[in-house]
């Protein structure tokens, strides 16, 4: 399965705005007309960096007692699933301070780990706190008390939701509305990265000891058929593993297992961080060093030094009876070992295109 970042465009990349930033807009659209009549279009909002972009109203609406705005989030040139979705904002007067709830496309928390309560909207804390701070200043302008439901829909987000990492992470019914500083930086990857260590946290919020981390689908599943492993501990590791180990060692699990392809763990054994092609190659003079070692034929070494893929080189190793799957593992595991600095068990499995187990470390 090819990565977005396969698709990277060349040149200057255009920045977008996060749901957040894109659901703060609406918000204030909404809660202006609501008490003025009248919607700001465009309406300017203030980032938590300070910058203040303006955003054009593609719906709105004004009843009795409530108004709605819609937003077109706009996530630039990076590969978003929520790039061009409408990000809606419906606000409606209470008798309380400022509350939430996920309308439309949008998902509840239904597991514990996460940094909201299980049962609320998977409206993140900073777009909370930049929505609730909009409305404390348009309250002040307008002698109102700012006791308002902010309701956010995404029509079409359940859908969409499906090619998140949401369902694992136990958010469901839809999408979260997300963003730190409200900013998309296109392939900057943050939001998977974030995903990774949401990942992390709620396996370890559910008490799970042995946690699963793969490169891609095929040795996820493989992995987790070898050991029965409930969903919560499948964590999307991609090629960040750098990410993974990292966040892991100031929040570990008791075992972690990491299951990829060949060419992806030699990438780890070899000490790279980012697994990804654009990032890091196969290094085949390592691969050949290796082969010498295991005393196989100068021949073969030879032709792993100018081979055109990893896995041409795997194929004549284990043709040759030669254990150089199981050297890759051992060598991945001593470099996850090295970042997580003690106290989680590792073992590094490979696995062929057809999940097939064709290499093991010792631990």
């Amino acid at each position: 399965m090819a990565s977005v970042l396969d698709r990277k465009p060349s040149g200057e990349l255009r920045r977008g705005w996060t749901t957040g930033a894109c659901a703060t807009a609406a918000t204030r659209a909404a809660y202006t007309a609501l008490l003025t009549g009248e919607f700001p279009d465009p309406v300017t909002i203030t980032l938590p960096r300070g910058e203040r972009p303006s955003f054009a109203l593609a719906r709105e609406s004004l009843g009795r007692n409530e108004a709605m705005a819609a937003i077109v989030k706009d996530a630039g040139d990076d590969p978003d699933v929520t790039h061009c979705t409408q990000i809606m904002a419906t606000v409606r007067p209470t008798g309380r301070a400022v509350t939430f709830k996920a309308g439309e496309g949008v998902g509840t928390v239904t597991k514990p780990g996460l940094p909201l309560a299980v049962g609320e909207p998977a409206i993140n804390p900073v777009p909370r706190r930049m929505m609730t701070e909009t409305v404390a200043e348009i309250a002040a302008a307008h002698g109102h008390n700012g006791n308002v439901e902010i309701e956010i829909s995404i029509p079409g987000g359940e859908d969409l939701a499906k090619r998140t990492m949401n369902g694992r992470l136990g958010i469901l019914g839809g999408l979260s509305i997300l963003g730190t500083t409200g900013i998309v930086v296109p392939y900057s990857c943050a939001s998977w990265i974030a995903s990774i260590r949401q990942g992390i946290d709620v396996a370890r919020a559910e008490g799970i000891t042995h946690a699963i981390a793969a490169t891609g689908s095929v040795s996820e599943a493989a992995a987790q058929g070898i050991y029965g492993a409930p969903e919560s501990a499948l964590l999307d590791m991609g090629d960040f593993a750098g990410g993974l180990l990292k966040y892991l060692r100031d929040n570990p699990i008791g075992r972690l297992t990491i299951a990829g392809g060949f060419a992806k763990i030699a990438k780890l054994a070899a000490g790279n961080m980012d697994l990804h092609s654009g990032r890091s190659q196969v290094d085949f003079n390592r691969l050949a060093e290796i082969l010498t070692d295991l005393n196989a034929d100068p021949a073969l070494v030879d032709d792993a030094r100018h081979a055109n893929t990893a896995s041409e080189v795997l194929g004549k190793a284990r043709t040759a009876g030669l254990a150089l799957a199981e050297h890759i593992a051992n060598d991945a595991r001593k470099t996850s070992l090295n970042v997580l600095a003690g106290g989680i068990e590792v073992e590094v499995l490979i696995f062929d295109r057809d999940g097939a187990l064709v290499g093991r470390s010792n631990g």
